[in-house]
């Protein structure tokens, strides 16, 4: 409550400055001159700099790139410098963690079946839906950067408490869902690799712990653990681009596949779950936290432009890399099993073995190839997933608590429930494909819950000052979550008409299907999206005052 109100007595100390001036600043009486477009949103970001933790990343853990001091006097320059390959290297990082969603177990699973069961005619939608998750996690970078506060904060203060409290339960839902694909999916590699020797649940044990290991490596500097990740994301490209290479697709169909849009019936599931594991909720959240681990004054208009320049390259280019990943891995399983009578039955626990039987051993055996590349993309998407988990956390429920603790939580609530399933459910390889579809499932019912408050965000002009997205970006971010909805909300009805059965079940997936609907309709009516996109609201007159 102190917090709050030492906030709204210094936003009450802004005045306006003469109106003929250049540049009209808002002056405050105990902080540093701030410009009139400074957002809403990051006002308490630069009024409590000495007051509060950092939620994100500490003063002195941030990459420094920026001569702050020699640029102390251009507080609102608008100018960017010409590009520097200095400091696109020393941008470079944040993209890298986000790009791994695009590589967890779960992918790796819907490429695998994808090949298998579709072939190459798949390649041009992961090819576009790749594209439309770079858009999404540019707008994300675009809030972090602009706002100097990650997505879960801002929902906080733009949603009442109900919605906020319902967001955040829905968040940590699909988090945990997408932590226990990542687990197992880590498990199963140790499992290969070990000959059987390790059973899944300690594989569990093992990588619930072992993040902690690589999250403490953040100690001593960010871009250092950026650095295991680049290693994590190599050796998934060594391991899936030495079996694409051992396999020989064939590369005129590989072209065709990328070139040509084909879907049929018999393919509408696997190009549904295609689309659906480019966008992953905690992703959302997670790209909006990581591009503030460098220290961008968002006061200096030409600061933050700068930045968002060289976050929409590096992130390209890290999509660009998983896209290929993604390839490799849908091409292989397509030249080895499309057409036989394994493809229905393949998944990420017997996919390795498969691989084995048709090629046998060789110097370097297929399976272990395949286990190595597993393993780098479950260790790594459980890290990132730990990551989102602090920052989802602290943001909905503004905890102020040390690291370490955030961590434990995060990970607490993750590895009881996978500890559960991987017992449960480590019967035979069956239960674990349906414990897959059913994880996704839950992934899929947040991410409408995800993409309306992002763009909900960055389209406001009280939240992202004159670094709001401009019309045309707008209606087709839009357009593409009013897509992305509707194939979920198919993939959801098909699965639940295959698997519901009676009817209390029938009734309880009624319901929820309904308030799913409901809470859609209620963020959709609240961000005034329709009249957004085709009425343009007047501008203001440039400058907010305490309670606007």
């Amino acid at each position: 409550m102190d917090t709050q109100l030492h906030q709204q007595q210094q936003k009450q100390k802004f005045v306006q400055v003469e109106e003929g001036e250049e540049n009209r600043l808002l002056q405050c009486e105990e902080c540093e001159t701030i410009p009139l477009s400074t957002p809403l949103s990051s006002l308490s970001t630069i009024l409590d700099d000495g007051n509060r933790e950092d939620y994100v990343y500490a003063a002195k853990d941030k990459v420094h790139i920026f001569d702050l001091e020699s640029n102390s006097d251009t507080t609102g320059s608008t100018v960017v410098p010409p590009f520097s390959w200095k400091k696109l290297w020393l941008f470079t990082g944040p993209g890298l963690l986000m790009s791994v969603a695009f590589l967890d177990p779960g992918n790796l699973e819907g490429d695998l079946q994808a090949g298998a069961i579709a072939g190459y005619s798949l390649l041009w939608l992961l090819m576009w839906s790749t594209i439309m998750g770079l858009l999404i996690q540019l707008l994300s970078a675009r809030l972090g950067v602009a706002t100097g506060r990650h997505l879960a904060e801002l929902c906080r203060e733009e949603y009442s408490n109900w919605a906020r409290l319902v967001l955040w339960f829905l968040a940590e839902l699909a988090l945990i869902a997408a932590d226990i694909q990542e687990v197992i999916g880590s498990a199963i590699a140790l499992k290969i690799l070990s000959h059987g020797v390790l059973p899944i649940w300690a594989g569990v044990v093992i990588t619930a712990f072992d993040c902690f290991f690589f999250l403490f490596l953040e100690n001593y500097g960010v871009r250092k653990l950026e650095g295991v990740f680049a290693i994590f994301i190599g050796t998934m490209g060594f391991s899936f681009a030495w079996m694409f290479f051992d396999t020989k697709p064939s590369e005129e169909e590989l072209l065709m596949g990328l070139l040509i849009p084909r879907v049929s019936s018999k393919t509408l599931r696997q190009a549904v779950e295609i689309v659906g594991c480019v966008i992953t909720p905690h992703n959302v959240f997670l790209h909006s936290a990581l591009v503030q681990s460098r220290d961008i004054d968002i006061r200096n208009k030409g600061q933050v432009q700068e930045a968002l320049n060289y976050y929409s390259i590096e992130s390209s280019i890290a999509l660009l890399i998983t896209l290929i990943i993604n390839l490799f891995v849908i091409t292989v399983f397509a030249r080895v099993f499309y057409g036989t009578e394994q493809a229905k039955d393949i998944g990420l626990v017997n996919a390795g073995q498969y691989l084995e039987d048709k090629y046998g051993g060789g110097f370097f055996p297929i399976l272990y190839i395949w286990g190595i590349g597993l393993l780098a993309a479950g260790q790594s998407s459980t890290i990132t997933g730990t990551y989102a988990g602090q920052f989802i956390t602290e943001g909905f429920l503004k905890l102020n608590i040390k690291k370490w603790l955030r961590a434990l939580i995060t990970r607490s609530c993750a590895i009881v429930p996978t500890m559960i399933v991987a017992i449960v459910f480590n019967t035979s390889e069956g239960s674990l494909d349906t414990l897959n579809e059913w994880l996704n499932v839950l992934q899929a019912i947040q991410i409408p819950f995800a993409l309306i408050p992002l763009l909900t965000l960055v389209s406001k002009e009280q939240v992202m000052g004159s670094f709001r997205i401009g019309p045309i970006v707008e209606r087709v971010a839009w357009t593409l979550v009013v897509l992305v909805i509707m194939l979920y909300g198919y993939m959801l009805l098909d699965f639940f008409l295959s698997e519901v059965k009676g009817l209390l079940f029938g009734f309880l997936v009624f319901l929820g299907a309904g308030a799913w609907i409901s809470f859609i309709v209620f963020l959709l009516k609240h961000s005034g999206a329709i009249s957004s996109i085709f009425v343009r609201s007047p501008n203001s007159e440039g400058f907010y005052l305490a309670g606007d």
